[in-house]
């Protein structure tokens, strides 16, 4: 319900090798911060790209993600030849093939959801700092009992997502 959507793109050796890589959703905080460090220092080349909360409300988050994917792809210093993608694909000319549930078939693309859900946790993290009163650093933007009780108590702010239901009535 809050932040931006964040994307990664990574170019991987082919003697890349990280024990445990897997979707970010399955690994611990702990084990995503130890593996994005290994990661950075590893990776060919690694870039990041974003989507705001307005432009997720004015594209959709399907929209949204894609344009933070070709940010992520458009922001690599080196240009792949091919990309896998987890599940959709994006308007770029680079030739690609979407892979359903890519983050555990592909090393590559299971090391950009590691960097983007890293990239993004900060970012609440630090948000969390600016906005105290509204716990993102806990629940990460999530609707959880809380945060819903902050925004009946503080209202809404830009971070927040207008066009996601349970906010919509606060916009």
């Amino acid at each position: 319900m809050a932040g931006p959507v964040v994307a990664a793109a990574v170019i991987l050796g082919e003697d890349f090798y990280l024990p445990g890589l897997n979707d970010s959703k399955k690994v611990s905080e702990s084990k995503r911060e130890q593996f994005y460090k290994y990661i950075m220092e590893h990776a060919i080349c690694v870039a990041i790209g974003k989507a705001t909360a307005a432009e997720i409300d004015e594209l959709n988050i399907y929209q949204a993600t894609k344009l933070a994917m070709s940010r992520a792809v458009d922001s690599l210093k080196i240009k792949p030849d091919y990309l896998l993608i987890d599940a959709m694909e994006i308007p770029i000319t680079i030739p690609q093939k979407p892979i359903i549930k890519g983050d555990a078939k592909s090393v590559s693309i299971a090391a950009s959801s590691i960097i983007a859900k890293v990239t993004r946790d900060r970012y609440m993290k630090d948000l969390g700092e600016k906005y105290p009163h509204f716990g993102f650093e806990n629940h990460m933007g999530y609707g959880t009992a809380a945060h819903m009780e902050s925004i009946e108590k503080y209202g809404i702010i830009d971070e927040h997502r207008r066009s996601f239901a349970p906010i919509k009535q606060y916009g």
